[in-house]
């Protein structure tokens, strides 16, 4: 593990144990880990829990990303509903470490992000992290977007900080997160970590293949296997996304890629059979990421990757071919690829503590570096 620089903060007491909850725009479950720090930054897990996301409440949460009737109370009770299932994580988190609530510092718990519009001043994770802090017994760090936000930043993505701590070195890397957005963290020596989101990895793919096989998701990339790439298709859907050639810094998510953007790029397809579409969607996420990495870090000698794309054969493939560089999971860097993203939050949750500032304004173009997150106390 890499010893901290400048653009790797180190906590200022090592042993203490914090827990990070996620729960990303797939939308497929809580994700929750408990962690000590060591005295150079880096995490020791010891205990993971993958809760499923109850399919009334995903549908909720789905159905929040949109205008409807009466979103107020919807969304009050859908925070709710999250904070319940954010403290069964946390419940079996300490039940397998054998540890009490009393011996965590603090519990990093980002929410369900069903608007973000930072070019419009703001972003909204539902949450309820008060009620969290009553039913754990744990303080929250939670909000982590909106300071950098507020600072004329993007918000988003959060993870490079985490990243550069955990897989800075001598040698230009990036480290390619896939959940139902991908996102890029762009590592090079005695430099500050860059990164940006570069489109979808599973938002979309996830969504088709749920409308055309009933299955949430194209297990292995399977389906896709069953299908054929088309090269027209695909320039199409490249070409006529200007978000995808705008500058970095940049974030996005399913305020802008949703059905209702592909169904409208699929009008003039009709002959397309769906495992066609879903092959060339899951090039689309391979084809988009590289781009977006010969753009800015050419120079980048391997890709690490985590999040649940991770574990999608066929994606990997499809990233090792229009990548052309070596592509591994971070399993084989020594952090699992799985438990990422909630370890991230429980490092914001640390870096809140300890009032280090871990908004990176190279990332996502604010005014300067903020601490991120609120505080609600047990």
């Amino acid at each position: 593990m890499p010893a901290p620089s400048p653009h790797r903060p180190a906590p200022r007491s090592a042993g203490r144990l914090f827990i990070g909850l996620m729960s990303g725009t797939s939308l497929d479950g809580v994700d929750g880990v408990l962690m000590r720090l060591s005295a150079d930054g880096s995490p020791q897990t010891l205990s993971g829990a993958a809760l499923p996301m109850p399919d009334d409440l995903r549908a909720e949460l789905l159905a929040l990303n949109a205008a409807g009737h009466d979103e107020l109370e919807r969304a009050a009770h859908a925070a709710n509903a999250l904070a319940r299932l954010y403290a069964g994580a946390v419940e079996h988190l300490l039940a397998d470490a054998g540890l009490p609530a009393s011996a965590v510092t603090a519990i990093g718990a980002h929410g369900q992000t069903v608007r973000h519009r930072p070019e419009r001043g703001y972003t909204i994770q539902l949450n309820a992290p008060a009620l969290l802090a009553e039913l754990t017994g744990i303080d929250v760090v939670a909000d982590f977007r909106s300071r950098d936000v507020a600072a004329g930043g993007q918000g988003a993505p959060l993870v490079p900080p985490f990243h550069a701590a955990m897989f800075g070195g001598d040698a230009p890397r990036a480290v390619l997160n896939l959940g139902g957005i991908a996102n890029l963290t762009l590592l090079a020596p005695d430099q500050a970590p860059r990164g940006f989101d570069t489109g979808p990895a599973n938002v979309l793919l996830d969504a088709w293949c749920q409308r055309h096989t009933g299955q949430p998701f194209d297990a292995d990339g399977r389906w896709a296997a069953s299908g054929r790439v088309d090269g027209a298709l695909l320039q199409a859907l490249i070409a006529g996304e200007p978000w995808l050639q705008s500058p970095p810094p940049k974030s996005t998510g399913r305020d802008l890629f949703n059905m209702t953007w592909l169904d409208a790029r699929l009008a003039g397809w009709k002959d397309k059979t769906p495992a066609d579409v879903q092959a060339t969607l899951q090039r689309f996420t391979a084809q988009t990421v590289a781009d977006a990495l010969d753009a800015a870090l050419p120079q980048a000698v391997e890709v690490l990757v985590c999040g649940g794309g991770a574990r999608n054969a066929g994606l990997m493939r499809d990233l090792a071919d229009a990548l052309r560089r070596p592509v591994r999971a971070t399993d084989e860097a020594g952090v699992a690829a799985q438990w990422m993203e909630a370890l991230a939050f429980a490092w914001l949750a640390q870096m809140h503590v300890d009032g280090l500032k871990a908004g990176v304004p190279e990332v996502t173009g604010a005014r300067g570096p903020r601490v991120l997150g609120a505080l609600y106390p047990a």
